[in-house]
C-alpha cells in the first residue's frame, strides 16, 4: 500500500488537491492544532486551522470542509455556540472536543447537531478512526439522496428492524417507535451489533472490538458507560424503554423491546 502524499495547511479561499477532503480544526490550543493537523495531512487530507469559533464561523460558511473538529471551550465563540450558528445554515459533520467525562457537553452537543464526540485527552488514532467514519457515512448518505441519475435515492438494503428499533448504517439514523434518538458513532456501533442479533449476549470486549479500532485500548467501564448513556437518550423518548438487557458478569443483549 503506497504512502499518501502529504499536504501542507490550506488557508481560506484555497482549493485542495483534486479529490483531497478537507478537515477544519477550531481549537484555542495550538499544539492540539499543529499535533492533529500534522497526523491529518499525513493520512492525506488537507486541514485548514483556526483559533477560535469567531474566527472559523464565516470561513466554515463561505468555503466549506469536509468535516470540522470543534474544541468546545474557546473565547471569542466557543465550539457550542459555533456548532449554533453553523446548523442555522449548514449540515457540515462536526466532532466536538470535550472535557474528559462532561455528560453535559456531549448531550448539549448533539442535541445541537454534533455527530460525534471526543474526551480530552484524546488519542489521535480513535479521532482518525472517528472521523473516517464520518466521512464514510456522509458520502453513502450523499450516495443514497441523490442516486445514481440525481434522483433521490431508496433505503439501504442494510437498514436494520427489530420491532420498534429501526437503524440506518448509511444515514446513521435511529429512530424508536418512529422517533429520531441521536446516538454518537460509538454508541451506533455498539447498538448495531447489539441489534444485529437479538438476544444474543455479547461481552464488553466483543462491543468494544465493534466501537473501537483495534489498536485502540479501552476499559469495560468504558463500555458501560456507553450503555448507560443510550439507555437514557432512548428513555428520554420512550420512558418505558428496556430493550438493552445487562446479565451481569457476561455482557448485554438486545431485546426487541
Amino acid at each position: 500500500m503506497s504512502q499518501p502524499q502529504q499536504r501542507s495547511v490550506i488557508g481560506h479561499g484555497e482549493e485542495p488537491a483534486d479529490g483531497q477532503q478537507v478537515i477544519a480544526l477550531v481549537d484555542d490550543d495550538r499544539n492540539i492544532l499543529t499535533t492533529v493537523s500534522i497526523a491529518l495531512q499525513a493520512e492525506g487530507y488537507a486541514t485548514r486551522l483556526y483559533s477560535d469559533g469567531q474566527a472559523a464561523l464565516k470561513a466554515l460558511l463561505e468555503n466549506p470542509p469536509d468535516l470540522a473538529v470543534f474544541d468546545i471551550k474557546m473565547p471569542r465563540m466557543d465550539g457550542m455556540e459555533l456548532l449554533r450558528r453553523l446548523r442555522q445554515n449548514s449540515a457540515l459533520p462536526v466532532i466536538f472536543l470535550t472535557s474528559k467525562d462532561d455528560e453535559q457537553d456531549e448531550e448539549a452537543g448533539l442535541a445541537q447537531g454534533a455527530d460525534d464526540y471526543i474526551a480530552k485527552p484524546f488519542s489521535l488514532r480513535l479521532l482518525l478512526a472517528r472521523i473516517r467514519a464520518i466521512l464514510r457515512r456522509s458520502d453513502a448518505r450523499a450516495a443514497i439522496i441523490t442516486g445514481p441519475e440525481g434522483d433521490e435515492g431508496s433505503n439501504p438494503a442494510g437498514t436494520i428492524e427489530r420491532g420498534r428499533l429501526s437503524m440506518d448504517p448509511a444515514r446513521h439514523h435511529v429512530t424508536w417507535n418512529d422517533k429520531p434518538v441521536s446516538l454518537t458513532v460509538t454508541e451506533f456501533l455498539i447498538l448495531e451489533a447489539l441489534a444485529a442479533r437479538p438476544g444474543v449476549i455479547k461481552s464488553r470486549n466483543q462491543l468494544m472490538d465493534a466501537a473501537y479500532p483495534d489498536d485502540i485500548f479501552v476499559d469495560d467501564r468504558t463500555v458501560d458507560s456507553h450503555i448507560k448513556r443510550m439507555r437514557r437518550k432512548f428513555r428520554s423518548v420512550d420512558s418505558d424503554f428496556n430493550a438493552i438487557d445487562t446479565l451481569y458478569g457476561a455482557g448485554y443483549s438486545f431485546t426487541d423491546g
